[in-house]
């Protein structure tokens, strides 16, 4: 695993978390029990904090990164999707954060959420607890409600590729 240790600033890993060789932690950021960090995912919190909560995968691709203002905290049970970017934000509870989605600096996603695939939460929006955000720059979608357990079925394949990865994966090079 490429976990490194920024001066006094080091990555503290929960219970059971699994990050994956070619992923890259660096300073303070907290893992959470069973989260999962997968190929070419950086997660760096060189000025502020990074704190995933449980349960949740931060999938390929995926830049995490905080500011001296702004640390970044993601809920427990979140899945974020491929190639996103989460820049100092606070993403709630049973949230995704969909692939290719950007959610920039002091933007909020409440619990239950969704930020669709290839949206842009601008600086500073509030995504409101069980909605969705669509669009560039993100928009609410109005009259939808996004359903209870929306990222149940993706927590638990994730959560079980994690405990097999970490059992059967081998470098063959």
């Amino acid at each position: 695993m490429a976990i490194y240790a920024l001066g006094e600033r080091e990555p503290k890993l929960g219970e059971g978390a699994w990050v994956h060789p070619d992923a890259v932690v660096i300073g303070d950021v907290e893992l959470g029990a069973g989260v999962s960090v997968w190929p070419t995912a950086v997660l760096r919190a060189d000025y502020g904090r990074i704190i995933i909560g449980e349960r949740t995968n931060i999938q390929d691709g995926t830049i995490i990164h905080c500011t001296f203002q702004d640390n970044t905290v993601l809920g427990r049970n979140c899945v974020v999707g491929h190639n996103a970017h989460i820049e100092g934000a606070t993403i709630g509870d049973n949230v995704l954060i969909a692939s290719a989605s950007v959610v920039l600096n002091g933007s909020t996603v409440g619990d239950g959420a969704v930020v669709g695939a290839g949206a842009v939460v601008p600086f500073k929006f509030d995504v409101p607890p069980r909605r969705m955000a669509l669009g560039v720059p993100a928009k609410i979608r109005e009259g939808y409600e996004v359903p209870e357990g929306h990222t149940d079925l993706n927590i638990e394949l994730y959560s079980n590729n994690a405990a097999y990865y970490r059992d059967n994966l081998r470098r063959l090079d």
